[in-house]
């Protein structure tokens, strides 16, 4: 997402910084491009007017035109600007006591609603709550089907009553609101302290749909209402926000559908036409894509400048912190197998798509480009990585030199891959234990200098699949010989 207004943006940026000088023109000019790439991002116009105005009103009046760089004010302007579109936000729940706290979830049809809850369920069960979602759309085929399933992969209960299911149009006056009542009434008895309620939606907003939601509203009284919006239907998303909140009084918007193809343009606009923040993201179809919204981190991807503090953040919630601590000691041991190798593949798996990976670490963002691969051909090779690791024996894995050509056809064979991509997984797994090696070997400088190197897009490989192999000097990391040992004839 954001690919084509991030490389607008550079642009901008590179221009800019080749001058000594700007004048007011350049800047116009400059912005001009930008203002383009807004509006073919489907953004709102009168945000983009408003956008590009307070961008050219500010770099004159901070006289850009007289600064020896002008490149890095324009990025700081431009930044301070998104963060006036895109936040701020704080992104926690308000709990009440006595529980339970009750959320309610609305949304056209489509949009991504029923799936939201069951990641906002296993979002709070990570935060130490008790969750209990509530079936309350009672007309879309399947819909309660549906939470049931999601809830049992999640792992927390749910309210259903299949009696109250009817065709569209047929659903009884008030049965939305019993549902929600009875969920609320059993969450207190079981000491469930949260209450998700999922609403019904439709294809387009429409006086039924608002009058049920309404209903449920005026009765229930929840504590916060979300509005769930589908990032890809761009403008129109934004339209439909703007009804549900002069209906409801929305307490935030969650936009879903982020990994997608989108062009982002309801992201950039939702909080400026609505008034209300973009609180949380879906960011993939799996139950743990769910994110709280930076508008600093997003602001500084857009701008091309990574988001180191969202990635850190997110491998402290995802990563076994107790495997990467026996990790740091096996490097500064300078040691690194194949099956830690494997290992941190693994992690690296939780933190989403390669794409979404390297846009978040500054510098890197181009990658995945430079090797010509996308996000499926990087899934793939994953996991044809793990079919070589499953295929080889243990003794193989302690000991990779020993793969001659024999052991590499079996091992290609049983992972049914070619008998060269075995011997590009081995070459994969040396270029990062070296790197891993050198790091152990260095001290507080040099591991300064490296992250240096990263943060400058210096390094080329990283051990990731598709990349080039690394090449670092072994010396004084190879093992060492029996130099009394006779070389036999």
């Amino acid at each position: 997402m954001f690919d084509t207004l991030t490389d607008k943006f550079s642009g901008v940026f590179r221009s800019l910084s080749g001058r000594g000088r700007i004048s007011e023109e350049n800047i116009r000019e400059s912005m001009r491009d930008v203002r383009t790439a807004l509006l073919e991002a489907d953004v709102n116009l009168k945000v983009v007017n408003d956008f590009t105005e307070h961008v050219i009103q500010k770099a004159i009046g901070q006289e850009v035109i007289k600064s020896l760089q002008p490149g890095e004010l324009m990025v700081k302007i431009c930044y301070d600007e998104l963060m006036n579109l895109l936040g701020p936000v704080d992104t926690r729940i308000y709990f009440v006591q006595p529980g339970p706290t009750i959320l309610m979830m609305c949304g056209l049809q489509g949009s991504g609603k029923t799936t939201t809850c069951g990641k906002l369920a296993k979002y709070l069960l990570g935060k130490g709550h008790h969750p209990m979602l509530a079936a309350a759309d009672l007309q879309r085929p399947a819909a309660v089907e549906q939470l049931r399933v999601i809830a049992g992969q999640v792992g927390v209960p749910v309210y259903t009553d299949d009696s109250k299911i009817a065709s569209h149009g047929l659903v009884a006056r008030g049965a939305a609101v019993a549902i929600c009542r009875a969920a609320v009434n059993q969450a207190k008895s079981t000491g469930n302290d949260v209450v998700i309620l999922d609403t019904a939606g439709r294809l387009h907003v429409d006086d039924e749909l608002m009058g049920e939601l309404r209903d449920i509203n005026a009765q229930l009284q929840p504590h916060q209402i979300y509005l769930v919006l589908d990032s890809m239907s761009g403008q129109d998303a934004v339209n439909s926000a703007k009804a549900f909140n002069e209906q409801l009084e929305l307490d935030g918007l969650i936009l879903t559908k982020l990994d997608s193809d989108t062009r982002g343009g309801a992201l950039l606009s939702a909080k400026m036409v609505t008034g209300k923040p973009v609180k949380f993201l879906g960011v993939g179809e799996k139950l743990e894509a769910l994110e709280e919204f930076r508008p600093q981190g997003m602001a500084s991807r857009i701008l091309g400048m990574g988001d180191i503090i969202g990635l850190v953040t997110e491998a402290q919630n995802k990563f076994d912190m107790d495997e990467a601590a026996k990790l740091q000691q096996k490097m500064e041991k300078g040691q690194f197998t194949l099956d830690d190798f494997m290992a941190q593949m693994g992690q690296i798996g939780k933190l989403g798509s390669i794409g979404k990976v390297m846009g978040m670490i500054p510098g890197m963002s181009n990658l995945t480009k430079s090797v010509n691969m996308n996000d499926a051909d990087v899934e793939r090779q994953m996991g044809h990585m793990r079919a070589i690791y499953d295929s080889m024996t243990r003794q193989e894995r302690k000991k990779p030199d020993i793969l001659e050509h024999s052991r590499r056809r079996r091992i290609s064979a049983g992972a049914g891959v070619a008998v060269q991509e075995v011997g590009q997984f081995i070459k994969q797994f040396e270029g990062a234990r070296d790197l891993m090696r050198a790091l152990g070997g260095q001290g507080l400088m040099g591991k300064m200098r490296f992250m240096q190197s990263v943060m400058s897009g210096g390094l080329s490989n990283l051990g990731m699949p598709g990349g080039p192999t690394l090449r670092t000097k072994k010396s004084g990391f190879m093992e060492k010989k029996d130099r009394n040992k006779k070389k036999r004839r």
